[in-house]
């Protein structure tokens, strides 16, 4: 054997070595998304100071309202005077995630309107050089999410930026999300000088400046070419290779799936996340005073785990840097109902079908309203009774939802299927169990509980 082709073959097994600890890896990091289940998403940022309001009138288009009101640029970034929120708690914002069983917080490091919420030196369009606050949240989180074992994910506006000239859009139509009262010539937009100036510089800001960043959250790809999400992918896992990225990076280079404001009509195996407002708004917003359940949250949250997903739930914190008061019960009560059921969440797999119905009239997933990506709900709004399922070892859990019946049948298990024992979560009364005709018939114990009305029983099968 020659000396070349001996160093030949010892280069080529190095390689493969490294390529196969890196898919190593990445199996792992998306094992363990797989397994987190439940993140909070945190819409922040300058358009959280105005709340609603612009010019003494409702604002248009939620945290979108620059676009939809079309605001100057140098009138937009007068906001930043008043931006103060001094009340900003990282501690206190992790601990409230890390109580409601969230492994993972996702914050806005830079939204459409091109603002930063950290200390980014490459453009001075940021919360630390143009608020009196002059701390930098992104740091702070980080050293919080480290204390607290919690994972931190960084969302990053990629093909949509207000501030910047150079940001051309196509949906729905040409220069349809583009900043064009300030920069009006579409055609002499260069979006690589763009992602050359601002994107990749920040990005890898991002990525050296706050230790491990869990994911990159990558928010409307626009007209981001095959190449650029390659080298944008190549630059994130050169600096951190543990990072996930979401699938908005474009292209399909992404690690994992994102679907917002609505739910899964099927199980998908493929990691995916759905992505839900608590309110109507992702930003904060003082006109909406309407939140979604706690039963609804958890409703839809057990919908999305039945069907391998991870939900991913929105709270736009005020300007001062308060989560609203609305969203505590949601918070008190994921705190409450995962405390009792947890086990039928986190680490569960979907079974061989996600869910029944037990009444006639099926709920349907998803909204027939066309979908709009400031203001969009396509969740059910309605409280069926029924069934979902998820399974991990010898068990398979049945989350009874809303269930007004002293008794159900699960159809999808029949005769054949031995089963050891039923027990429902949180309660010592004995379940009563038999097969029937149609299935396997559970029967609901008498109980006085303050619980959610999302029951969870465990089914252990024989070996």
């Amino acid at each position: 054997m020659t000396r070349v082709r001996f160093l030949l073959i010892v280069i080529t097994c190095l390689i493969n070595s490294i390529l196969s600890l890196s898919a190593q890896e990445t199996k792992a990091d998306i094992e363990w998304f797989c397994n987190a289940k439940l993140g909070l998403f945190v819409h922040w940022g300058l358009y959280s100071q105005t709340a609603g309001l612009w010019n003494g009138i409702p604002s248009k288009g939620g945290e979108h309202f620059m676009l939809y009101e079309r605001i100057h640029l140098k009138d937009y970034a007068k906001i930043a005077d008043d931006f103060n929120p001094v009340d900003f708690d990282a501690e206190r914002w992790v601990k409230t995630a890390k109580a409601a069983g969230m492994k993972y917080i996702v914050i806005t490091a830079k939204h459409h309107d091109g603002f930063a919420i950290y200390n980014s030196k490459c453009s001075d369009y940021n919360i630390v050089k143009r608020t009196h606050f002059k701390r930098d949240p992104i740091k702070e989180l980080s050293v919080a999410c480290k204390k607290e074992g919690i994972k931190l994910g960084l969302y990053y506006s990629l093909g949509r930026d207000w501030e910047d000239p150079d940001v051309p859009t196509d949906w729905p139509q040409k220069a349809g999300r583009s900043n064009t009262w300030d920069f009006p010539d579409e055609d002499a937009k260069v979006l690589s000088r763009y992602i050359e100036r601002k994107v990749k510089p920040q990005l890898k800001e991002l990525l050296t400046n706050y230790g491990e960043i869990a994911m990159l959250w990558f928010d409307t790809p626009e007209l981001v070419t095959k190449q650029q999400s390659r080298e944008i992918r190549e630059l994130i896992h050169s600096l951190q290779t543990h990072c996930l990225i979401n699938s908005r990076i474009g292209n399909g280079q992404g690690d994992y799936d994102i679907i917002e404001q609505q739910l899964m009509e099927k199980i998908k195996r493929t990691p995916w996340e759905a992505c839900l407002t608590m309110g109507k708004n992702w930003g904060n917003n003082r006109f909406d005073t309407i939140y979604k359940s706690p039963e609804m949250i958890i409703r839809n949250f057990v919908d999305i785990v039945s069907k391998g997903g991870n939900m991913l739930l929105n709270v736009g914190p005020t300007g001062k840097g308060l989560f609203p008061k609305e969203s505590v019960h949601t918070f008190n009560g994921l705190y409450a109902w995962l405390k009792v059921n947890g086990e039928a969440i986190y680490g569960t797999h979907p079974w061989k079908t996600y869910g029944e119905n037990l009444t006639p009239t099926a709920e349907e997933n998803t909204s027939k309203t066309p979908f709009h990506d400031a203001e969009y709900d396509g969740i059910p709004k309605g409280n069926t009774s029924d069934l979902r399922f998820t399974s991990k070892d010898n068990f398979v859990y049945v989350f009874a939802r809303s269930i007004q019946e002293r008794s159900f049948v699960i159809k999808s298990i029949d005769n054949t299927d031995k089963i050891k024992k039923v027990t429902l979560l949180g309660s010592r009364l004995h379940v009563g169990f038999k097969h029937v005709t149609n299935g396997l018939q559970i029967s609901v114990p008498t109980f006085s509980t303050e619980q959610i009305p999302v029951y969870v029983f465990r089914i252990e099968f024989k070996k």
